[in-house]
């Protein structure tokens, strides 16, 4: 039997939520703010941009002082007009510097790989963890899971406690506000001891971790240095225990270290004199 009730009208699906300024979240109307500024128009009036957004002037007037505050707009005190911050230069800078090491370090750490046959990982700094930009698979039958994407907590990680070691106080002291969960028995969790393996990557110029983050594994890493002296990524040469043995440790880091050192040369580091505060 044919069903002859009629059906309810079709609700119409807003396929394009930017002509829809109400719709808008606060963030969603920054962004497209920010990218309302181009090389014909680098400065920009609240009353322009209000008119480009459909928005209230009230709304670009928040979200203006907002952006100004975090150095994402500048403004020009004779006409009071908005151009885009220094804050987005350093931004852009450190998206461009995960793209240049990614780039500059393949040749070096399938060179480190062949010479240790173990993973050799490539890491830089995301919150609290260390993403791996990189992890090349060792020749050997019995080898760690490529872990490239992934993401490990950064305060047991060989690699993580390099990139800890280039931070500036104030942001170790932010860092130090994330909680640390141990992921084994081996993992030490406490601020002081935290503290304490960052200096020995200082002193030491390398970083070794063992066990603490996945059981059964022990990993070497080294900082990588940019231009400016910055530590940007870290490299790592990681292996089951069994084979990275305690005794090996002090011969492995040297390669891991003229790595880390090689990849600090094409970023256009200089001298091996990084600036840690």
């Amino acid at each position: 039997m044919t069903d002859t009730r009629q059906k309810p009208p079709r609700k119409e699906v807003n396929r394009n939520p930017r002509r829809n300024s109400t719709r808008l979240s606060s963030v969603t109307t920054a962004i497209h703010l920010l990218k309302t500024f181009t090389e014909a128009d680098q400065e920009l009036g609240i009353s322009e941009l209000a008119k480009r957004l459909d928005v209230a002037k009230s709304t670009v007037h928040r979200l203006a002082s907002a952006l100004l505050d975090e150095g994402l707009l500048q403004q020009n005190p004779e006409t009071g007009r908005y151009g885009l911050g220094v804050g987005l230069f350093s931004l852009g800078s450190l998206v461009r510097a995960r793209l240049d090491v990614t780039a500059e370090s393949k040749l070096v750490l399938n060179t480190l790989r062949q010479e240790t046959e173990e993973n050799v990982r490539l890491a830089v700094l995301e919150r609290d963890h260390a993403v791996f930009l990189h992890d090349f698979e060792g020749p050997q039958t019995l080898r760690l899971r490529s872990s490239t994407g992934q993401l490990r907590p950064a305060f047991c990680t060989a690699e993580g406690l390099c990139l800890l070691s280039g931070l500036r106080g104030p942001q170790l002291s932010q860092f130090l506000k994330f909680p640390r969960v141990a992921r084994t028995d081996q993992t030490e969790t406490g601020e002081d001891g935290l503290i304490q393996r960052i200096r020995h990557v200082k002193r030491r110029g390398y970083a070794f971790e063992d066990e603490e983050c996945d059981p059964g594994t022990r990993c070497v890493a080294a900082p990588i240095f940019n231009a400016e002296g910055r530590i940007v990524a870290a490299v790592g040469v990681a292996g089951p225990r069994a084979r990275i043995r305690k005794s090996q440790v002090p011969g492995l880091a040297q390669k891991v270290i003229a790595a880390g050192d090689e990849i600090s040369q094409r970023m256009g580091f200089i001298q091996r004199q990084p600036i840690y505060v």
